[in-house]
């Protein structure tokens, strides 16, 4: 019996029976019901190649938004799951502060779906690090969980301790882009022992939600110092502005 109820559990953290969000049920490996999908605010059509936002109208070309065209981002491109609001943002708060670690298990696949535009060959898939004074206090990195899933999902290589967050920033909610790069300069760096593996390779950095992108930018310019092919970026939900 014993065994038995093991393998059910992995089947349903993998494959939940239940709405990740409501709690009714769901078929098949979505994750959510069809109310709750709805009220994710996915992101699809037109987005912006610089930051994921989504874009009106349609395009067959690369496209930037302003703030995008404005200050240009350090990594290539980055594509978002979902907009940070409603049901979306109830789902990243319960990943990242009530050990929700089954909807890190299901965004693999929406990780993976938002990724493949942009996706590179033989890609790295890194997670954005904590401080490990925040990752003793929270036990998980959010953003590993679902850099792993990602990885899992697609067979990539993961490397889940390649960047090292070596000096503790203070909380950066409230701070506008310039106040947010300052607090964060050389925080962020490759460990020594992983640079000759990461030369010449393509590097996917995984968050749970950007905001201005300054952590991002932190973690793509430590890459970039150790002569990587390019830097893309895939987050589980990009904060707009006035949502």
């Amino acid at each position: 019996m014993g065994w038995r109820s093991g393998i059910q559990t992995v089947v349903q953290t993998l494959y939940p029976t239940s709405c990740l969000s409501c709690g009714d049920a769901v078929e098949g490996d979505a994750g959510l019901c069809s109310k709750c999908w709805l009220g994710s605010h996915f992101v699809a059509g037109l987005v912006c190649n610089g930051c994921g936002a989504p874009l009106p109208g349609l395009s067959a070309g690369v496209e930037q938004c302003d703030s995008c065209l404005a200050a240009p981002r350090s990594w290539a491109a980055a594509r978002t799951v979902f907009l940070y609001k409603d049901c979306a943002k109830k789902l990243v708060w319960q990943l990242k502060y009530a050990d929700r670690a089954e909807i890190a298990s299901a965004a693999g696949l929406w990780l993976s779906r938002a990724l493949a535009p942009i996706l590179p060959d033989n890609p790295i898939i890194v997670p954005v690090p904590l401080h490990w004074t925040r990752l003793l206090k929270r036990k998980y990195n959010q953003s590993q969980l679902l850099s792993a899933s990602l990885a899992e999902r697609g067979g990539f290589q993961h490397m889940p301790f390649l960047l090292n967050r070596r000096r503790r920033t203070p909380p950066l909610f409230g701070l506008d882009l310039e106040a947010r790069k300052a607090c964060l300069e050389k925080a962020i760096v490759v460990r020594k022992r992983y640079v000759p593996a990461i030369e010449g390779r393509n590097i996917v950095l995984v968050d749970d939600v950007m905001t201005t992108g300054a952590t991002l930018s932190a973690a793509t310019e430590a890459c970039l110092l150790h002569n990587v092919a390019s830097v893309q970026a895939v987050f589980l939900a990009r904060a707009i502005k006035n949502d």
